[in-house]
C-alpha cells in the first residue's frame, strides 16, 4: 500500500468533502501519522471511511467524524483541552498539534497504556493521559477552553459543563442509536450555555457513561 496516497486519498475523498475544509484541520491529517495510532492488525484499513476496533469493545472513529469534530472544536494556540475517550491517543495526538495542554481520560487501562505509548512515539510531550471514568470529567485541571467526547453519550453531564471556561466549546454527539446528532455546545456566560447541532451520525458509545433512564423526563 502506498501509504501517502492512501492519506491523500482520505483527506480528499472522504473528509473534504464532508465540508472540512479548515487548512490547519487538513495539514494536520497529513502530519499526524493515522496509522501509528491503528493496531498493526488493522494497519492496512488506517484510512478507511470506517471504525477501527482498538480493543476492550472500543474503535477508533471514521477519519471524517474526527475531522468534523476538530474543525468545529476550532482549538486554538495555548488552549487547554479536555478529551474523555482517550482510544489509541489519535484525536489526542490532533488536539495537542494546536492546543497548549491536552488532558485526555480513559476508563480502560490498557488502552491508556497504548495511548501512552503512541503518543511518546509520535514524540508528543503536551498530551496526558489518565486511567479515569471521565462521566464527571477532571475538574482538577479546570476549567478548559475546550472538550470534546470521543464516544457517544444520551445526555451531556452538567458536571462536564460546569468545566467549560466563557467562550469555552464543547464537542460531542448525543442520542442513541439510531439517532444521534453532533453538537457543539459554546458557554456564553457563568452557566449559560448555546447548543448548535451540525451533522447526524452514529458512533459507538463513551465507556463509562450510565444510559439515561427512560422515564427520566
Amino acid at each position: 500500500m502506498n501509504i501517502e496516497q492512501a492519506r491523500f486519498n482520505m483527506i480528499e475523498q472522504q473528509i473534504r468533502p464532508w465540508e472540512v475544509i479548515d487548512p490547519q484541520v487538513l495539514d494536520l491529517l497529513f502530519v499526524v501519522k493515522r496509522e501509528d495510532f491503528t493496531p498493526p492488525a488493522y494497519r492496512a484499513l488506517a484510512f478507511a471511511d470506517m471504525e477501527i476496533p482498538i480493543g476492550h469493545g472500543q474503535a477508533m472513529l471514521a477519519p471524517k467524524i474526527e475531522a468534523k469534530l476538530l474543525q468545529e472544536l476550532a482549538v486554538g494556540k495555548g488552549e487547554r483541552v479536555l478529551e474523555i475517550g482517550t482510544g489509541s491517543g489519535y484525536m489526542a495526538a490532533l488536539l495537542a498539534a494546536r492546543a497548549g495542554e491536552v488532558i485526555s481520560l480513559e476508563i480502560q487501562p490498557g488502552l491508556a497504556d497504548q495511548a501512552r505509548r503512541n503518543l511518546e512515539a509520535a514524540g508528543i510531550a503536551t498530551v496526558r493521559v489518565e486511567v479515569a471514568n471521565g462521566a464527571t470529567g477532571w475538574p482538577q485541571s479546570g476549567p478548559y477552553d475546550a472538550i470534546v467526547l470521543s464516544g457517544a453519550v444520551t445526555q451531556i453531564p452538567v458536571e462536564i459543563l460546569a468545566q467549560l471556561r466563557v467562550g469555552g466549546r464543547l464537542a460531542a454527539v448525543v442520542g442513541e442509536a439510531p439517532v444521534m446528532t453532533a453538537q457543539l455546545v459554546t458557554c456564553e456566560a457563568e452557566g449559560v450555555f448555546h447548543t448548535v447541532n451540525f451533522f447526524e451520525t452514529v458512533i459507538p458509545p463513551l465507556s463509562g457513561m450510565q444510559p439515561r433512564d427512560p422515564f427520566d423526563f
